[in-house]
């Protein structure tokens, strides 16, 4: 049923629609870290139909071959545990899932909105990226305006169009991430672009891809840290010291048993065991692949009660900010933490012919 919450109509010369929702910055401020546990994906429990989750959805809309869903008629405070534990699998599934008209959910609070995200595993606290004032430390709240430039000017001066996941150098990283947005810019823009990080894998050549299989990556937020105390000097939030891990290239998603690539132009600096210039070269290469994926990526347009789920261990994500600076776009995101990262092994039957039709038809095997 389509909400009835009646969101009021605010010009851009006014005030935030959700002033409890505004960026907190406290240059004090210390965050602990979650710290090891045993994580169980709510995906293993789901009823493969999706009977929970799709009954009572009206239209479902594949956004793209291999990645993204968009679901309509669903209100996500609606969902009961079931089909909560659906949607998981449905995200490991496609990668992203799209709502639309989520303003029940807008308005449900910070608690209400924090026990829909929790569902799906212990909740992340970013390092340096603000929360509400009166809101948990878990939100991440992400607001762009005349008034606050602090996310324009960490962007500044380089590419925003960056394919990442979420907090990478997480011992356990990010697994389903839930972003809703409050407000947007008044014409077009903002959208993110995902893709897909299976067909990302899968499009690679039988020989590279085994030869990428039982690499590793280290991870780290040392530069975006450093970006921080460069940008705001004093008022800087560093909440945490800097994060390093080291992951292998290909991780198994638990659930789907898909094989994923996870290395990411943020966080991913360097190959184990590799010279620099080695490990610059494949990366580079990797990076690009990825964003130039787009016959494995889709574009997700938002507006205001759009809300986005999305498997960091499916798909990579990049904004895209290509609207008018100034223009307030206000949102908050949800992170779950999930497994220590699968490695990934050499499928002995990999020839290219055996796991993938149409390179036998091409006769490329």
């Amino acid at each position: 049923m389509p909400s009835t919450v009646k969101i009021p109509e605010i010009s851009a010369k006014d005030g935030p629609l959700f002033p409890d929702y505004i960026p907190h910055y406290d240059p004090l401020e210390k965050v602990e870290m979650v710290g090891a546990f045993e994580h169980h994906d709510v995906g293993f429990r789901a009823d493969p139909s999706k009977p929970n989750l799709l009954g009572a959805t009206k239209k479902v809309i594949e956004l793209s071959p291999h990645v993204g869903t968009e679901l309509h008629g669903v209100q996500l405070t609606d969902l009961n545990s079931e089909a909560l534990d659906e949607l998981a699998l449905l995200t490991a599934e496609r990668g992203c899932v799209v709502f639309r008209d989520q303003h029940e959910f807008l308005n449900s609070g910070f608690e209400a909105q924090k026990k829909i995200a929790g569902h799906f595993g212990p909740l992340h606290v970013h390092g340096w990226m603000p929360h509400a004032e009166k809101g948990p430390a878990e939100f991440v709240i992400v607001y762009d305006s005349k008034d606050d430039l602090r996310l324009r000017k960490f962007w500044a001066r380089k590419n925003p169009i960056q394919f990442h996941v979420d907090q990478s150098p997480e011992a356990q990283p990010p697994g389903m991430t839930l972003f809703a947005v409050i407000e947007q810019p008044s014409g077009v823009g903002g959208d993110t672009v995902f893709a897909s990080t299976h067909r990302a894998f899968m499009k690679l050549s039988p020989k590279f891809r085994s030869r990428l299989e039982g690499l590793r990556a280290v991870h780290t937020t040392a530069a975006q840290l450093s970006r921080e105390v460069s940008d705001n000097k004093d008022k800087a939030m560093v909440r945490r010291p800097v994060t390093t891990s080291v992951h292998p290239v290909i991780t198994v998603h638990p659930v789907t048993g898909k094989k994923n690539l996870f290395v990411n132009s943020s966080y991913a600096k360097s190959i184990v065991g590799f010279d620099d210039e080695e490990s610059d070269y494949l990366l580079k290469f990797l990076f690009n692949h990825i964003a130039s994926g787009h016959d494995f990526s889709c574009r997700v347009r938002y507006e205001p009660g759009t809300v986005v789920l999305w498997d960091q261990r499916s798909c990579q994500h990049s904004q895209t900010l290509d609207y008018p600076a100034g223009e307030r776009r206000h949102a908050f995101r949800l992170t779950s933490l999930a497994n220590v990262p699968i490695p990934s092994k050499v499928d002995e039957d990999d020839d290219g012919c055996h796991l993938e039709e149409d390179r036998e038809m091409l006769s490329l095997c």
